[in-house]
């Protein structure tokens, strides 16, 4: 696939506000082993080649095992990660998706005990850029170098 637009040239003032929310996410309290989780589990959701590439990578960078990298798509039926990741898989994917169902009470209630209030705020953060991030790749077809 061809590049259809370099959105960083095209503009910049567009990617200083999303390097801002990134910014933010930075700042919270959520761990960064968590984030590219997160991450790479909306990227796959999304269909983002250029962004499931970057976040694998991170979260290698991170310490991240190949093992539950390769099973964050299954996430749910692998013992490799903990409740509070599995909460936030949770959360990532309603919301990603939350045309379907609207995030509903059931994963509220997954959620709920694994993170404080400002920690839920930050994740939703978290889940809302990097969609953005993806559609941002995807409809100017990004691709990994």
């Amino acid at each position: 696939m061809k590049l259809r637009l370099d959105f960083y040239k095209a503009n910049p003032h567009a990617v200083k506000a999303m390097l801002a929310l990134e910014e933010q996410i930075a700042k919270s309290s959520l761990e960064k082993s968590l984030t590219e989780l997160v991450r790479l589990r909306a990227s796959q959701i999304n269909g983002c080649a250029y962004c499931v590439d970057q976040h694998t990578a991170d979260a290698r960078k991170g310490g991240e095992t190949d093992r539950r990298l390769a099973t964050v798509v299954v996430w749910r039926e692998t013992p490799f990660f903990t409740d509070r990741e599995r909460a936030a898989l949770a959360w990532t994917e309603a919301l990603t998706l939350v045309s379907i169902e609207h995030v509903p009470d059931s994963v509220w209630e997954v959620v709920r005990p694994h993170f404080s209030d400002a920690e839920i705020v930050d994740l939703t953060l978290l889940v809302a850029t990097i969609n953005s991030w993806n559609r941002f790749a995807i409809a100017f077809r990004k691709t990994p170098a």
